[in-house]
């Protein structure tokens, strides 16, 4: 089983990110597969300098995701356009709707946060 979560959602804003990253995370801990889309303001789940305080890092539960054996991607207009082109963490492709459409259709099930 194969599943797509797209993130639309900055992180530390509102929880959206943070329950999309735990439900894949539990997910690859179930031995479903993975793939992670951002778009939007979900591209600033991956930006490589986020130090919050008292609150869960998201960056650090997307890295666990990778490491876990997530494919993670975001679009690439949305992170020019937001400025973090070069500022995404290793493991994170910049990509096109082509590669969301490809992930949705690889997929037995997509779920939007």
């Amino acid at each position: 089983m194969k599943f797509a979560v797209i993130i639309t959602t900055a992180p530390y804003g509102q929880e959206r990110a943070y329950s999309a990253l735990r439900f894949a995370l539990t997910s690859l801990v179930e031995g479903i597969d993975v793939n992670i889309f951002l778009l939007e303001d979900g591209v600033y789940v991956a930006k490589d300098t986020q130090n919050p305080v008292d609150v869960p890092n998201y960056l650090e539960l997307l890295k666990g995701a990778i490491d876990a054996g997530a494919v993670v991607k975001a679009c690439g207009p949305c992170a020019k356009a937001r400025g973090l082109s070069e500022d995404l963490i290793e493991g994170v492709q910049l990509a096109t709707m082509h590669d969301l459409v490809d992930f949705v259709k690889d997929s037995d099930r997509t779920i939007t946060f």
